[in-house]
């Protein structure tokens, strides 16, 4: 007999969190015995899309069992006192196991069916921890079991944990369905975990008029397919259709409409890279197995993995024999060695696996975000990452041996230790790498002056090539005729630094050679304007080291270029060790950046009142972020948001370009920050560096002033105008066009 329940308003406050077992044993000992409950989508809807997903195998199983017809096992995770078990049950399907980790509802529904359902299971079980071999379910039926172990502010653990259950416990063909509102943080879990390897299919569950819910039910169906193959997901969802809550299913048609696009470009071939997650997630194939001659770039490490992000190369050796040292190695290539044949192509990668003598190596380069780190901090951030790459049985293998190339600088001399409040410590440094070569003339080796931002992991922010400097020679030459003493010599060496300067015609970052090539796509505008003597305004956002303006300011002299630096220790740094300088044509502004483009847009606006300008613009963030929690190193978030991005779109008028450094260490935040900008501008272009992360985006509210249907001979145009050499040739083959 039935207790009678406590009012709705005190049960529902014992689950202050759904993921708690002594709350959910709380909920169901208030509810009492005997009585069904159903957080949403009851049987007489979800009886017609579920018995045409099972089909006639349940009852036919039991008849036929004689004729090899085989009844399919039924997981039902996350059960608590819903009555869809039971209706299955009655409709033929015997074998169901019921498991929840509330010994109280368990205890409940084993009571209520022992005697008139004896086949039906009930276990007191972790959904997350489930203690049944692997492959024994052909159907896993999932009603709100993920929706309430994805509290919004739970995060992905523990969802990612049951999934990982579930795909354990499941068949090969196996069907995991899942009803759910397919929330947004729900559903795009679904869609990432259930990316590779599975058929996947979504509907909507009708619902009575008359009991016309809040929410949409969704059943979203997987099946267990053959790992590394990638499947659009088939819909039945229609915008134009009547739902009960139109704003969730729009919602959910966009999610879908967004991950068939990433799904598509892993299916077309096209070498797509990959992340740590993907690869788990059986991107590329079994990852326990070797497979000979398999090799895959992806990226190493994730924000709430690991300290660090790495990109990274997975080889499986071409021919597997028994002479091999280990079966699994890490090889670190240093950011200074990045470009050495034998690490940055493909046959010399080989050639690193044959002489590593490993089954498997995984090779991890090192870049600006890396440096100033102890290389023991580096390993210990990268052994668990590389312990879900073992192949075969880790437990029962050595440990994974690192071996390195070497950290790439033979010699550091320390120039100046300073911090600030904005920016954190700093380091000025000159350095001499290992493969550095000596082409300076008495100079025996190239020696570079950087700065270093200790608040991003050690960020190399400036590298400025450092060259004699001939009027200083002449001043020494004097200098060392006048000395006649030891120790007049040993000043003179001691002071030899002053003979150098920098060298403002080379660029240390290969992503300012990037944005300068990214020009091309403005080289008329450009050309007729140097032609006119009419100066091209050029706002860049950060200053760091000052390299980047004062090559552009020698590159191109009809630019007029202001600079804007939030921290006045930098610009003093920029000015007392890089050689930076200001005149007429380049000028830097103390403060924000947001708010100088701001008032910028306001002057532009009163000096025209409101009449059209026909000068072009170019406007340049390249500024790092002091908070790297969101997967966003370049620039910093508000940069990227709306309402900066109109001021940006309102200060170009109409044409120009609109330049961002974009460094992230999340695809998601790189998908939303190209989304963000093919929302506000008509044009976007994108130049991936193939040896870094950096990516340089290229953005411009109208094809006024562009050269987009003829860009080889803009990039001629380019060219002709440039003073220092650039590879403009090679950076624009990488140019792909967004939107």
């Amino acid at each position: 007999m039935a207790t009678t329940p406590p009012p709705p308003a005190e049960i529902l406050g014992t689950l202050g969190d759904f993921t708690s077992r002594e709350n959910w044993d709380k909920f169901f000992a208030l509810r009492g015995t005997g009585d069904n409950f159903e957080w949403y989508a009851e049987w007489p809807n979800l009886r017609s899309p579920l018995l045409a997903l099972l089909g006639d195998r349940g009852a036919a199983g039991e008849a036929d069992a004689g004729a090899g017809a085989a009844a399919p096992e039924i997981l039902v995770p996350a059960c608590g006192s819903s009555a869809l078990s039971e209706r299955l049950y009655d409709a033929g399907f015997r074998r169901i196991t019921n498991v929840d980790f509330s010994r109280v509802v368990v205890a409940d529904m084993l009571r209520r069916h022992a005697r008139a359902r004896p086949e039906m299971r009930w276990r007191v079980m972790d959904m997350t921890d489930m203690q049944f071999a692997d492959g024994s379910f052909d159907v896993i039926l999932d009603k709100g079991g993920l929706d309430a172990l994805m509290e919004p502010g739970a995060g992905t653990k523990l969802g990612t944990k049951y999934l990982n259950e579930a795909k354990r416990v499941l068949k090969s063909g196996g069907k995991f369905v899942c009803l759910t509102l397919a929330e947004s943080h729900v559903l795009g879990l679904l869609l990432s975990e259930f990316r590779f390897g599975w058929d996947m299919s979504i509907q909507a569950i009708a619902s009575e008029s008359s009991k016309k819910s809040a929410f949409q039910t969704f059943m979203v169906v997987m099946v267990k397919g053959k790992m590394g193959v990638v499947q659009t997901i088939k819909s039945s969802l229609d915008q134009s259709a009547e739902y009960c809550n139109m704003k969730q299913e729009n919602a959910v048609i966009r999610a879908l409409g967004n991950e068939n696009i990433i799904r598509e470009s892993y299916s077309s071939g096209v070498d797509v890279l990959l992340s740590l997650r993907d690869l788990q997630l059986g991107a590329i194939g079994d990852l326990k197995v070797i497979v000979p001659g398999r090799r895959r770039q992806f990226i190493l490490g994730e924000p709430e993995t690991s300290l660090y992000c790495y990109k990274a190369v997975l080889l499986d050796a071409k021919k597997q024999t028994e002479t091999f040292v280990y079966h699994c190695g890490v090889f670190i290539v240093p950011k200074a060695r990045a470009q050495e044949w034998l690490f940055a192509s493909e046959e010399g990668q080989w050639h690193v696996v044959e002489s590593a003598k490993a089954a498997r190596l995984v090779m991890v380069f090192l870049d600006s975000r890396h440096a100033n780190i102890n290389m023991d901090i580096i390993k210990k951030d990268l052994s668990p990452l590389i312990k879900d790459l073992e192949p075969g049985n880790p437990e029962e293998e050595a440990p994974i041996p690192f071996m390195m190339a070497g950290d790439g600088v033979k010699q550091r001399d320390v120039l100046e230790e300073a911090t600030s409040e904005i920016t954190g410590p700093m380091v000025v440094e000159d350095v001499v790498y290992e493969n550095a070569d000596g082409d300076q003339g008495s100079m025996p080796e190239k020696m570079f002056r950087r700065l270093v931002f200790g608040r991003s992991s050690g960020l190399v922010q400036s590298e400025a090539l450092l060259i004699r400097d001939p009027h200083s020679d002449e001043t020494d030459k004097k200098n060392k005729n006048a000395s006649a003493t030891s120790k007049k010599r040993r000043n003179q060496k001691k002071g030899s630094k002053n003979s150098l300067r920098i060298d403002h015609s080379f660029l240390g970052s290969s992503y300012h050679s990037s944005i300068i090539s990214g020009l091309s796509l403005v080289a008329s505008a450009l050309s007729a304007s140097s032609a006119s003597g009419e100066k091209v305004s050029t706002t860049v956002i950060g200053l760091g080291a000052g390299c980047f303006p004062m090559f552009l300011r020698g590159c191109l002299p009809f630019v007029d270029i202001e600079v804007v630096e939030l921290d006045p220790l930098v610009a003093e740094l920029a000015k007392k060790y890089f050689g930076f300088s200001v005149d007429e044509q380049l000028k830097v502004h103390l403060g924000d950046g947001i708010k100088f483009v701001e008032d910028s847009v306001a002057a532009n606006h009163s000096a025209s009142n409101g009449s059209a300008r026909n000068s072009i613009k170019i406007l340049v963030i390249d500024v790092d972020s002091s908070h790297l929690s969101s997967g966003l190193s370049c620039p910093p978030e508000n940069f990227v948001e709306d309402p900066f991005l109109q001021k940006a779109k309102e200060l170009l008028s109409e044409g120009g370009l609109f330049i961002i450094n974009l460094v992230s260490r999340s695809s998601s935040v790189r998908e939303m920050v190209v989304s963000r900008l093919k929302v506000v501008f008509e044009h976007l272009y994108s130049l991936q560096l193939e040896e870094d992360i950096n990516e340089v985006l290229f953005a411009s509210p109208s094809e006024r002033y562009l050269d987009i249907n003829n860009l080889d001979a803009a990039v001629a145009k380019l060219k002709d105008l440039l003073k220092f050499p650039v590879d403009v040739e090679s950076d624009i083959k990488k140019l792909q066009r967004l939107r």
